[in-house]
């Protein structure tokens, strides 16, 4: 009967509700426009309005939201390590702020480098929830070996392929994750505090500041990652007849065969669903905990 309020009291408590409060926000925001995105990167089927359709009358509505529960049921966890992580980490490198102000927030600086650690620990559990998404997003209900859920397409990885397989594309995931998630916490402490000065002290600001925030700080680490994404989704998607045994060959075989430009395919929809998503995280996030704080 004492586990919850004492859970909830503590910092880990409270970082792991309300980052998985905005997980969930974030992911049921935004999960059709992110299967939209994985097939543009992975062929070159048209328009994102074009993918969208086709998807929705061949193989139906249901479709958009095909392997959502893997990223659903490790979005609590993996939001939990992320917040945590990163308050952790964003204390540990700021160096400017003493001990008689050590409830000022840490500086951007320490916010950039937290952001940069959180993000190369949370692709430990990120890579393989996305490697088993991808490949169910990019299954067409017409293909010989139809795997009906997250399970028992874990379950035949296994069995095939090992740990090495169900963690393909952790590397070039950590290439990607750690740079953006500096972009990503930094710009969104930047911008709360343009939209609404002294908000990183007293944490006034409101529902309009959390949703631009975090829509731009989505928007920014999208854009500085997307090229490594684009080679990420090839690698762990292993479909077709060109797969790519590795990050270099994988590029260098993209390149060759549809130009530079294909390193931004799908750009548009990635920003358009960046900005949905990480608005809904970030005010769904700070919501939840201020919930939490006012019943207690």
């Amino acid at each position: 009967m004492d586990f919850w309020p004492e859970f909830v009291g503590s910092s880990w408590g409270r970082e792991f509700v309300a980052g998985g409060v905005g997980g969930t926000a974030g992911v049921l925001a935004g999960y059709p426009l992110d299967t939209v995105r994985i097939r543009q990167q992975h062929s070159s089927e048209g328009s994102a309005f074009a993918i969208l359709r086709r998807v929705v009358a061949v193989e139906g509505p249901s479709a958009l939201y095909r392997g959502m529960v893997a990223p659903l049921a490790s979005v609590t966890f993996q939001n939990a390590i992320a917040f945590q992580t990163y308050a952790i980490l964003s204390r540990a490198f700021d160096t400017t702020t003493t001990a008689a102000a050590a409830k000022d927030p840490p500086s951007y600086g320490a916010v950039a480098l937290g952001g940069i650690g959180t993000g190369a620990i949370q692709s430990l559990v990120l890579s393989p929830v996305e490697l088993i998404k991808i490949r169910l997003q990019l299954q067409k209900t017409n293909q010989t070996i139809h795997h009906t859920g997250p399970l028992t397409l874990t379950r035949s990885i296994f069995q095939t392929q090992g740990w090495k397989g169900i963690y393909r594309g952790l590397f070039i995931t950590i290439l990607r994750d750690a740079p953006a998630h500096g972009a990503y916490f930094w710009t969104y402490e930047y911008m709360r505090e343009k939209f609404h000065p002294g908000c990183r002290k007293n944490g006034n600001e409101g529902f309009r500041t959390m949703l631009l925030a975090g829509g731009l700080a989505g928007v920014a680490s999208w854009i500085c990652c997307y090229p490594l994404d684009v080679i990420k989704t090839r690698i762990q998607a292993q479909v077709g007849p060109h797969s790519c045994p590795g990050i270099v060959d994988c590029f260098r075989a993209s390149v060759e065969r549809e130009g530079y430009c294909v390193l931004w395919r799908g750009l548009g929809t990635a920003v358009a669903r960046a900005f949905v998503v990480n608005g809904a995280v970030f005010t769904a996030y700070e919501m939840a905990l201020r919930c939490i704080y006012i019943r207690q």
